[in-house]
Parts: C-alpha cells; structure tokens; sequence
C-alpha cells in the first residue's frame, strides 16, 4: 500500500510517500481502508515534536509510529477476532490523538476508536468532523455552561473554532467569534450571534464582558483576556501560551482571585475521544453539526498541505483524499 513515512522529527519536508506492507488487525482491531484523512495542528506539532515533553509518547530521538495521520474515515476491509461491535463492510470514522496513521491507503485500529458513520454524508466530511470538534468540545466539558451565558470564541474559524460555535449554539449560549472579514457570513451561518472582524477592530478592547473566553488558536493570554471576563469567568487556550503558562496558571489564579476579580483559567486536558465522536455523530443526524472544509490535496500532496496549515490561515479542515472513490 501507498503510506507517508517519516523516519525523523522536523519540517513537512520530512515526509514521503512509500510503498509499504498493508497492516493486518489484531484480535481486537480492525483494519480500514482509509478513503479520507486530514491535515490539522495536532499532526503538525506530532511531526516537529512540539512541545519538546511530547517526544515522551512518540519517541524520545525518533518517531515510534512513522506513519503520522490522526483523523480517519473510510470502510472496514478485515476484523480481528475479537471484534463484535462493527462487522466488515461497515462505513467508520473517528479520531486518536496519540495517532492513528491514517496518512496511508489501510490503517488498524481498536475497534472502539472507529464509530459508524452517519448516513448521508461524504468520507471527506466524516474525517473533518472530529479533531476540532473533540477539542472543543472539551473545553465546553471543563466548565459550567448555562444556557444564555455568554462566551467568546477566538478563532471561531479554524477546526477547533468552528466546531465550538457550533457546539455552543447546540447548547443555547450567546456566542461571540472574531474571525476575519472575509469569513463573518461563515460564522454567522455557524450560529453566532455576534462577529467581531479582527482586521478591523482588537477584540480584546471590547466592552461586553463574558463568563467565558475560548481561545481557539493560543494567539492571546489569559491577562489579555481578563478584563473581558465577569466575576467567576473562565479562559480557556488551546495552546500552552508563552513560557507553558496555560499549564500553570490553572494553580495560580485560584490562590490569587482575589486580587484579579475572581477571574481564573483553565488548561482544558482531552479525554474521551469516543464520547466526543458520538456526539458530532448524532448532532450530524440531527443536522445540527457540519464540518467546515477549507482545502482538499491528494495524499500524493501532503507536504504541501502540511505547509499550508501551518501557516496558521486555513479555515476550517484541511482533507486529503485518497485514490478511491471518496463518496459513501
């Protein structure tokens, strides 16, 4: 089979495509025949190896896994013996963050990791609806929300922001999103119910308050942000921010409320990736969830598609498509 291989951490350029051994499924797994995967953050930082600690879990001086990939969907071919909850011929999709290596034409995966897909929609939809949405998802999972509160959402246009919106609106809060000019319909279209143009105006200077700020993209701070929150309201960042300090800020600002107005931060840790997926699933039944795709390359383009996203601009997903037939 077809598989992009790196051998050692760095650049896209890393990558390259080969031809290799098809993976066979252990008893518990089972094997796909991937039909769509995508580019996103989460296999840019894997292959550069950012941050530095995360080598811990995929190889201290070289990658464990030398396929990358971590969204996934496509058709099971083969089943282990043990797998009782998905049968050969089923349609599935999903996600695995400490990598599925999906940039390939066959993968294997638990088969818990792999959820039917919904009807009605494209192998390229499936494999963009579960990273952003995961992630932001968690971060809804990590507080309080209320119906009617209001929450704004940096970023709402990459795959983690416009999953948010969308999960927000499910769950009846007041969104605001910056984006940028060019996107402000798209994310009014997504369910929010103000925009901010960021190449117009710093949304930082606001003078709505909230009781949540979601900083999709890490490209803001905490005290930056802080001034926007009402008393007890909560930042949240998807990145580790300058000098890790989205880790450690979660222990201080408790100690210290008091003298920064009850105000305090939270590092949003993923877990249950499962639960995650089945949720984007029944709100993708019930019409209320739809993946933004940007950009669609062959896997035979990858690295360019990896430059692209990381220049940080892309909106939404970012597919690649393999050589079969990409319609359900």
């Amino acid at each position: 089979m077809k598989a992009i291989i790196y051998q050692k951490y760095g650049s896209p350029d890393v990558l390259k495509l080969k031809e290799v051994d098809k993976p066979i499924p252990k008893d518990d797994e089972v094997l796909i025949k991937v039909y769509a995967t995508t580019v996103n953050r989460t296999d840019s930082a894997t292959i550069r190896a950012i941050p530095f600690f995360a080598r811990l879990a995929t190889g201290l001086f070289k990658p464990k896994k030398q396929i990358p990939g971590t969204e996934f969907a496509g058709k099971i071919e083969e089943i282990g013996k043990n797998v009782t909850s998905i049968k050969i011929g089923d349609k599935v999709f999903g996600f695995d963050d400490q990598g599925s290596e999906s940039h390939a034409q066959y993968m294997t995966i638990s088969e818990y990791k792999a959820i039917t897909i919904p009807k009605n929609i494209t192998y390229e939809q499936a494999a963009a609806s579960t990273e952003g949405a995961h992630y932001a998802y968690n971060f809804i999972n990590k507080i309080n929300l209320k119906s009617g509160q209001k929450i704004l959402v940096n970023g709402a246009t990459g795959a983690i922001g416009s999953a948010a919106v969308q999960l927000l609106k499910y769950f009846d809060a007041d969104v605001t999103a910056v984006c940028n000019t060019k996107n402000l319909e798209l994310v009014k279209s997504l369910g929010a119910n103000k925009v901010i143009d960021y190449t117009k105006e710093d949304f930082t200077k606001e003078e709505d308050k909230y009781n949540y700020v979601f900083d999709t993209v890490g490209k803001s701070s905490f005290f930056k942000c802080k001034h926007l929150l009402l008393s007890g309201g909560v930042y949240i960042s998807s990145d580790l921010g300058y000098m890790a300090q989205n880790i450690f800020l979660p222990i201080i600002t408790p100690i210290i409320k008091s003298m920064i107005g009850n105000k305090k931060t939270i590092f949003p840790m993923p877990t249950d990736v499962r639960g995650s997926v089945i949720l984007v699933k029944k709100l993708i039944e019930q019409g209320k969830f739809k993946a933004v795709i940007d950009r669609k390359y062959p896997l035979e383009k990858i690295v360019e598609a990896y430059k692209y996203v990381e220049k940080g601009q892309k909106t939404g997903n970012v597919v690649i498509t393999l050589e079969h037939n990409s319609k359900l």
